[in-house]
């Protein structure tokens, strides 16, 4: 069998039985653990893991800030989902949406403070989360497979979607 890039074999069309039972293992393994995490987040912190992802990248974007297209872009979800989730923060004050200054028709999103001091409470329960589902269950040779491994599909994802 020919390797034509990292992860592709030449000629294969459909997965082993073992490729199967691999791929089924990590699909349900980490929805558990997106759902135990999600589980954890909302009960610490009343909110999900989708305001907690846009929380994060407004607290690290200059100015607390990011146009909503760029936001969507960065967290990897469709304009249009975003556009309702924001809805929902802005009405629990979280984020305030305003009219981009720069683009025509474009909206900004701007973290409030309500929103950096929910974020806040919420980071260190979360990280901690993290550690006890994640962290924790690996060795640090595992660990460093597992950052491999999400590495090799990332670029992979992004090659694909570039074709």
């Amino acid at each position: 069998m020919t390797e034509t890039t990292p992860g592709r074999r030449a000629g294969r069309q459909l997965p082993t039985a073992e490729e199967l039972r691999i791929w089924r293992a990590f699909i349900e393994t980490t929805a558990a653990l997106s759902s135990r995490l999600e589980s954890r987040l909302q009960g610490d912190s009343s909110l999900s893991t989708g305001d907690y992802a846009v929380l994060l990248a407004l607290s690290e974007a200059e100015g607390q800030s990011m146009r909503s297209s760029e936001l969507a872009a960065h967290i990897g979800w469709e304009r249009s989902r975003l556009s309702h989730h924001l809805g929902r923060m802005e009405r629990r004050g979280l984020i305030r949406r305003q009219e981009c200054a720069t683009v025509p028709r474009g909206a900004e999103v701007l973290l409030t403070t309500a929103g950096a001091e929910a974020f806040g409470a919420a980071t260190f329960p979360h990280l901690r989360a993290i550690r006890e589902l994640f962290v924790d269950a690996l060795t640090p040779d595992q660990l460093v497979a597992a950052g491999e491994i999400a590495a090799a599909l990332k670029q992979n994802l992004d090659a694909l979607r570039r074709e």
